[in-house]
């Protein structure tokens, strides 16, 4: 179902949730293939070891060559704002990446600003938005304080997002299971 704005143009917010491996972009990806729309990819990982490089290498494969392809680690609000059109859909994959980048900045006002921005840009934001992010809460709790934050962090920021969703699916073994419709 498409939501239109007042203007009758395309807003449709989704959330796709899902542990690590779960099948979440890819089902995220398809989503964005099958809007009709322009497709902007905004990723969010950068390669810090070789792991991540081939992990980065393989979504880069696996995705349209006709999609448009931007790097944002960090200022994601910004970014979506700016490229956010009717007309237009805009995947980032992933948030729980982009949360990561901004609990270790060096800046430690950066994560609170860059939450903060980007769940009041996104009500406003035109066109498909799709978001993908880990659902971490589903393990144990983690033994560390940073890992304890980043958990804690994560799962409020997902909370927070999902009321402003139109939609909100859990991908778990590849399988959608719809949370929220519009």
């Amino acid at each position: 179902m498409n939501v239109r704005d007042d203007a009758g143009g395309l807003q449709l917010k989704t959330l796709i949730l899902g542990g690590a491996s779960s099948g979440k972009s890819v089902y995220a990806e398809r989503l964005a293939a099958s809007s009709n729309l322009s497709v902007h990819y905004l990723a969010t990982a950068t390669a810090g070891d070789e792991e991540m490089a081939r992990r980065i290498a393989r979504h880069r494969e696996r995705r349209p060559a006709s999609w448009a392809l931007v790097e944002e680690p960090l200022y994601l609000a910004e970014t979506l704002w700016a490229l956010a059109t009717p007309d237009t859909c805009l995947l980032v994959d992933c948030l729980t990446l982009w949360l990561s980048n901004l609990i270790c900045a060096e800046d430690d006002g950066l994560l609170a600003r860059e939450q903060a921005h980007l769940l009041e840009t996104l009500p406003d934001l035109p066109g498909r938005i799709i978001l993908v992010s880990n659902e971490l809460g589903m393990g144990i709790v983690p033994m560390g304080d940073l890992s304890r934050r980043f958990v804690e962090t994560a799962g409020q920021f997902n909370q927070n997002l999902a009321t402003l969703c139109d939609q909100v699916t859990l991908v778990a073994a590849g399988l959608p299971l719809q949370l929220k419709t519009s």
